[in-house]
């Protein structure tokens, strides 16, 4: 069903704008005057018979901007809200269109009613959207569908992409106050010594004689930060792009996550991010049914390091020869022992998507009180670098003064 754009004047006389999806114009017009709103002006701006080679274009998925989290989560808890007050299916989606605010989320959630009235089932009309919704809200709504329990899954999907939000929202809050210094500071560095620093130099140049060792130094480093400035930009640009290219590559993205991994500090905080999402997610996918062997296959993608990942492919292919999930873990060495424990645990007990769960909740909060830690940590070392760098400015301007008082006397 085509979808059109249109400006019109409401009741009140204001002017709005939004998509409605009709058979033809002149339908859409009628569904318009029917609402109360009075089309200005109305244009076809989707067709779903070209829907495929749209969403294919490399153009438009380049340009159109992408459906974020919250947009997401905020669909997903209205719709389980629709669907367990009685609505049907395609009329939730239908209500919910006009309330999205994103133009291209708007238009996907209506080739997806379309979809489902052509006689798609939810979960293959949101496979169409890989880049929209993930294999994780794809299998969970098919499992929903397959035991009658949509709008079960749909807030549990809801839950879980909010609590998601809600770490990474912490995380991001307590980074930013030391990643502004670090900024603050080196901007202040900058033109300390591209212009403050040249103007009081320049008169220690015009004594003709020999300045202490940190003045040089000063000079030389004022005068390449003034110079050549954009060849630092450009080696930063360079290392960026190599990096994305090597972690294109299975082999430079195996050695990029082992040498995270490797790192003090920074790899146990990943180590327990992976192991938050990858308990968490998991636990969730069985509970809705899922089998496991499927789970782990969609879990495997989304922990974000292809150690683990590949430790979590290992568990699998032994899951499926008969092992033990906490056992088949363990033999990588990657995932904590106490997580391995905690699962072994669950599985002899026959709740192990209980006790996932608890072992995501105990690596969210690590994570989030090891963040804080850091960021406690991180905040005196700028001031500290900081207070280095400028004390070495201010000694290096302050050795030619002396020597200058030495010769005077």
């Amino acid at each position: 069903m085509p979808i059109y754009e249109y400006s019109a004047l409401n009741i009140k006389g204001k002017t709005v704008t939004d998509i409605i999806d009709a058979e033809s114009i002149v339908l859409a017009r009628q569904k318009l005057r029917t609402a109360n709103i009075y089309p200005i002006s109305i244009k076809e701006v989707y067709d779903t018979s070209a829907a495929k080679e749209i969403r294919l274009s490399f153009l438009t998925k380049f340009f159109l901007p992408k459906v974020s989290s919250a947009e997401l989560s905020i669909m997903t808890r209205q719709l389980a809200t629709l669907l367990g007050a009685g609505f049907p299916l395609v009329s939730a989606l239908y209500t919910l269109v006009p309330q999205t605010r994103s133009y291209s989320f708007k238009r996907i959630l209506s080739q997806i009613k379309d979809s489902i009235e052509e006689g798609s089932s939810f979960a293959a009309a949101l496979s169409q959207y890989p880049e929209v919704f993930s294999d994780i809200y794809i299998n969970m709504v098919r499992s929903g569908e397959s035991s009658g329990t949509l709008e079960l899954v749909l807030e549990r999907l809801a839950d879980i992409n909010e609590r998601q939000q809600s770490l990474n929202n912490r995380i991001r809050s307590a980074l930013a106050y030391p990643v502004l210094m670090f900024f603050i500071g080196v901007i202040v560095l900058f033109v300390l010594l591209t212009y403050i620093v040249p103007s009081i130099t320049s008169i220690f140049m015009d004594m003709g004689q020999q300045l202490p060792a940190p003045t040089r130094f000063l000079i030389a480093a004022s005068k390449y930060l003034k110079t050549g400035w954009w060849i630092i930009v450009l080696l930063i640009v360079l290392v960026i792009i190599a990096v994305k290219r090597i972690k294109k590559s299975d082999k430079g993205k195996f050695w990029y996550d082992k040498t995270l991994l490797s790192l003090p500090g920074l790899g146990a905080l990943i180590k327990k991010v992976a192991v938050a999402r990858f308990t968490r997610t998991l636990g969730t996918l069985l509970e809705n049914g899922v089998p496991l062997l499927s789970a782990l296959g969609i879990v495997k993608n989304i922990v974000g390091n292809q150690l683990i990942a590949n430790s979590i492919n290992y568990a699998a292919d032994e899951v499926e020869k008969g092992n033990g999930l906490g056992k088949s873990l363990n033999t990588s060495s990657i995932f904590p022992h106490i997580s391995i424990q905690m699962i072994q645990v669950g599985e002899q007990s026959g709740q192990l998507e209980t006790m996932l769960n608890k072992v995501a909740d105990i690596y969210e909060n690590e994570v989030q009180n090891t963040i804080v830690g850091l960021t406690a940590l991180l905040e005196p070392l700028i001031i500290l670098f900081m207070g280095v760098i400028v004390g070495f400015i201010v000694l290096s301007i302050c050795l030619p003064i002396f020597e200058m008082n030495q010769l005077v006397r």
